[in-house]
């Protein structure tokens, strides 16, 4: 296959044409390549990029189909400080994002953005967020010099001439530009335009900041374009639970991220679950619309699964560990001689000798980590042995439940249900979590999360949380909202719950809750489960003492989360909803 030139006519659009013409003639690349999405592209970009050494071709025996990637050491995670939301104000930006007026930040990425092709090749990747034909799938273009992008694009999006078809004679696309520079922090911005439906990402090559259509368009721009359009779009994975009687329950989960999402998307029962089912509709962004019928509706905007690695093994994920086996790309894993990977966590004992994420010599007796502890996978949804039938339905599936968690060593009960909509708005909105290392900054310190948007709502964050309390008079059957913190310690530092599929046990009780199969007690945080609502059978060395600590409430622990919600409002209590200061009176009286 030979490079196309600019004017082929994959991109009928005008409006594409218009855009990718100014925005070569400002980067200057010495070639356009026009992505179509099909399998000789594939073959063609891949065996070009190990040519150049950005991909290093694993075991096609043992790994058919896998390729192993290392990013520059100082690009390995998003970087919230260089994240900016560029609205006509800084206050429709609000707080809790950066901001710069979006004329002087178009000035500067331009500066930079300036001949920043030269020599290199611009690949135009044209790609659909959702499935086609649903009413809610966006549009997207993204221009980038980086051939990595090109080809993870194709397994995290929809890509290719889908796109086009979507996308017809309309101008309604996301504009993405994306330029490596010399992946300097210094360089680096990822700028987000939404009242122009824009994104300027340069000075970076890692998947969180430079492929487009995840956290950026999915999260940071759709929240902007779910307020102005009436729907939400969310840091969350969607499941469908079944029954041995067939009965399927979807329920959508929000994570902070490295804090479980991908493991619960594709939880396995325990053996005392026989006959259960987990489909796996998505694991990290949830578009939520209400419907025709009252109920409110979700699709997963991706296509792929772009992972955090360490600690993924047979145990914690046996599915991910299924369709890792082929067709994924592998980011700062370690590489072992034969050609395979290994991270910490790996079913496999650590190898005598290999390559770290640095590309430097490792042993067992090596200080530092083989893995980067935010290495990732990224590979192709079908490849999931759970993938749930629905997960390519325009229609999407409806939402019985929403649940919030976090990473949470004190304080939080293992599971709590909210008494309504507005109660489940204030518990996601004020619910915390330590930090982790898929973001760059300090790892174990609890900050407020709001709904685990804090790093991608593309506004206020006072109007964001309005726009929740106000989808309640758009839904006539809203979905329960319940809180899960598999995280709890007893005093020597050891985790209460066993987790991992374990965790089917409390998610059968949120299904029977919303199906008024199982009963509950009021507490001061909403309904919880009775003494002898979970089967703990077959749990090793656990009681049921050891369920009560894990649902035991401090209340001078509880004093100072409130406080520490306070410090949150304050922030944004020029734009927080009367609602969230009544719900924290009324918590504050149960207490």
């Amino acid at each position: 296959m030979n490079e196309q030139t600019l004017g082929h006519w994959l991109a009928p659009n005008p409006a594409v044409m218009q855009w990718v013409e100014a925005q070569a003639k400002l980067c200057a690349p010495d070639r356009i390549f026009w992505c179509d999405g099909s399998a000789a592209e594939k073959e063609y970009l891949t065996e070009r990029a190990v040519t150049e050494g950005v991909l290093v071709r694993l075991d096609q025996k043992k790994l058919p189909g896998c390729y192993y990637h290392r990013s520059n050491a100082n690009d390995v995670a998003r970087v919230e400080q260089c994240t900016y939301i560029c609205t006509e104000t800084e206050e429709d930006a609000g707080p809790t994002n950066n901001w710069l007026a979006p004329k002087a930040m178009y000035t500067k990425l331009r500066a930079l953005c300036d001949g920043a092709m030269r020599g290199r090749t611009m690949y135009v990747v044209p790609y659909l967020m959702g499935p086609l034909g649903s009413p809610l799938t966006k549009v997207g273009i993204e221009l980038t010099d980086s051939i990595y992008v090109a080809l993870s694009m194709r397994i995290m999006t929809r890509m290719g001439r889908v796109a086009y078809e979507q996308l017809g004679d309309g101008a309604e696309f996301n504009r993405g530009l994306h330029c490596m520079l010399d992946i300097n922090p210094e360089r680096r911005y990822i700028a987000h335009f939404p009242q122009d439906n824009a994104i300027i990402s340069v000075g970076s090559n890692y998947g969180g900041n430079v492929l487009l259509g995840k956290k950026c368009l999915a999260l940071r721009i759709g929240s902007y374009l779910g307020r102005r359009e009436g729907w939400l779009a969310e840091h969350m994975l969607i499941l469908g639970v079944e029954s041995p009687e067939g009965e399927k329950t979807f329920v959508a989960a929000a994570f902070p991220s490295s804090c479980g999402k991908t493991n619960f998307a594709m939880i396995v029962p325990p053996p005392q679950f026989k006959g259960w089912k987990v489909w796996t509709v998505g694991d990290d962004i949830a578009w939520m619309k209400p419907g025709p019928d009252g109920r409110l509706w979700a699709i997963n905007p991706e296509s792929g699964y772009f992972g955090a690695v360490p600690g993924t093994n047979s145990k914690s994920n046996p599915n991910a560990m299924t369709m890792i086996q082929h067709d994924t790309i592998f980011t700062n894993v370690a590489l072992k001689p034969d050609g395979t990977v290994w991270w910490e966590g790996h079913d496999d004992p650590p190898p005598a000798e290999c390559l770290d994420w640095r590309g430097n010599k490792w042993t067992p007796e090596s200080k530092e980590k083989a893995a980067h502890p935010n290495s990732r996978f990224a590979t192709p949804m079908i490849n999931n042995p759970m993938l749930a039938p629905e997960a390519d339905d325009p229609k999407g599936v409806p939402i019985s439940a929403i649940i919030f968690g976090g990473r949470r060593a004190d304080t939080l009960p293992l599971v709590y249900q909210a008494f309504n909509w507005i109660h489940g708005v204030y518990v996601g909105a004020t619910m915390g979590s330590e930090t982790t290392a898929a973001a760059v900054g300090g790892v174990g310190q609890v900050r407020r999360d709001p709904m685990a948007m804090l790093p991608f709502c593309g506004y206020n964050m006072g109007d964001y949380f309005r726009h929740w309390i106000g989808m309640r008079k758009k839904i006539k059957f809203p979905p329960r909202i319940y809180y899960v913190n598999w995280f709890r310690k007893d005093a020597e530092g050891k985790y209460l719950w066993p987790g991992f599929g374990e965790n089917m046990r409390v998610l059968k009780w949120i299904v029977d809750r919303c199906r008024g199969r199982a009963d509950a007690d009021e507490a001061p945080l909403g309904w919880v489960p009775g003494p002898h609502c979970f089967d703990i059978n077959g749990l090793p060395n656990f009681s049921r003492d050891t369920l009560a600590k894990l649902q035991s409430i401090n209340y001078e622990d509880w004093r100072r989360e409130i406080i520490s919600h306070d410090e949150l409002f304050m922030k944004i209590y020029s734009h927080l909803p009367k609602e969230m200061i009544f719900q924290r009176e009324l918590l504050v009286s149960r207490l």
